[in-house]
């Protein structure tokens, strides 16, 4: 079976996705999650004309020659509409969020007031059209504010109850098992024996899923034999991606694709063209009508990340109903150094953001660039993205960045 380019693998996973199911969710449990209808606005804000500022509600008319003195009638305050209309030569004592009375069409502030009883002298300042809120100001019932693929935050949710929404119609977010696999891992925490190394890679990933709007859950560590991968990848029977980490290859040592095999997994493809990650495994396993896709990602550190970043995102956003492919596509850089010509894999190599204030963004990369070690990786803000047989780039040469938001 013949490498893929990154493209052809991103085209086969995210090929005949089932969009993940509506279900609807309280506004108090819906940051992050991602819309799977256009949402209409039921009302229209503000639902009437409102005062902006403290002061009192006015004719226009009376207060075209100053200073003018007017008969205070009355009071409005949010919430406490003041009923009658107003006559020439009056004024209503208005605060801020009041409805404005009928008859009134500016409002003055009190700073330019001078209040005795019943009367109120309007000493100078023109009013401003600004000081009335008119209705339907922010929006009008009916109006498409939020999109479908939307994914949540504060300010969406914010305006969404402002819509009059207690619950929004969204995406269930996709269950994510990950396993780990072999013999040499230990989990943090625990005694490190001579031959072991600590098992690390899980833990980005679960944030990665989150981030995402997924739910992920570590399973824990298959070991090294069939019967353990087998009973693993059973425990993750429920998931919509499972995700396995090592032994992607087809070594002697490598026996995770014969346990997705022998639980029925049909496999697409184990090796992209691109570094890190050239052992990256696909699949599909069948449980009655559904079907779980599987990724195996290699197991260095920086090569599961960054295939996680390319293809287990990519996953989930096309599962939500997103464009997957649109997490992917980086955006364009120049490079601060040259950088040598790149061999037949795609390279995505960590570097950083050098300038950001330059059109595009100045970058560079790292020097380390082995994909075992996670120091440069940590350090680094964005991802290089070389082609393949790319040739040598100088200084100033654009470039594709793909930005690190793991």
């Amino acid at each position: 079976m013949d490498a893929l380019s990154v493209s052809e693998a991103l085209e086969r996973i995210l090929s005949d996705v089932t969009v993940m199911p509506v279900e609807q969710v309280e506004l108090t449990k819906a940051c992050g999650r991602v819309l799977a209808k256009d949402v209409t606005a039921t009302l229209t804000q503000p639902p009437f004309d409102a005062s902006a500022m403290d002061g009192y509600a006015v004719r226009m008319d009376d207060v075209a020659n100053l200073p003018v003195t007017l008969d205070v009638i009355g009071e409005a305050a949010a919430g406490h509409r003041f009923q009658e209309p107003l006559l020439a030569g009056q004024a209503v004592r208005i605060f801020t969020g009041a409805p404005v009375p009928d008859g009134a069409n500016a409002i003055i502030i009190q700073e330019n007031t001078t209040r005795e009883g019943d009367q109120v002298t309007v000493n100078d300042g023109t009013p401003n059209p600004a000081h009335i809120r008119r209705r339907g100001l922010d929006f009008t019932e009916g109006d498409v504010l939020l999109n479908a693929g939307d994914k949540l935050n504060a300010r969406t949710l914010t305006l969404a109850a402002a819509m009059g929404y207690g619950q929004l119609p969204l995406r269930r977010q996709p269950r994510v098992a990950i396993i780990a696999t072999g013999d040499e891992l230990v989990l943090p925490g625990e005694a490190v024996g001579p031959d072991q190394i600590v098992c690390s890679n899980p833990f980005g990933l679960l944030e990665m899923v989150t981030a995402a709007g997924g739910v992920g859950t570590f399973l824990g560590i298959a070991r090294d034999t069939e019967q353990d991968l087998r009973v693993a990848i059973q425990r993750a029977h429920d998931a919509d991606v499972l995700v396995t980490i090592g032994g992607a290859s087809v070594g002697d040592h490598d026996l995770v694709a014969p346990a997705l095999e022998a639980e029925g997994m049909s496999l697409d493809f184990w090796r992209v063209k691109m570094r890190p990650g050239k052992p990256l495994l696909f699949g599909r396993l069948k449980h009655g009508l559904r079907t779980q896709r599987v990724l195996g990602l290699p197991g260095n550190p920086t090569s599961t990340l960054i295939c996680g970043r390319i293809y287990l995102v990519a996953l989930i956003a096309t599962l939500l109903g997103q464009d997957g492919d649109s997490v992917t596509r980086g955006e364009h850089a120049q490079l601060a150094e040259p950088l040598p010509a790149n061999g037949p894999r795609a390279h995505y190599m960590r570097g950083v953001i050098c300038d950001a204030t330059t059109a595009p963004p100045t970058v560079a990369a790292l020097d380390a660039q082995d994909s075992s070690m996670l120091t440069p990786l940590a350090g680094a803000d964005c991802l290089i993205v070389r082609d393949a047989h790319a040739p040598k780039a100088d200084a100033n040469a654009h470039v594709v960045m793909l930005k690190l938001d793991f």
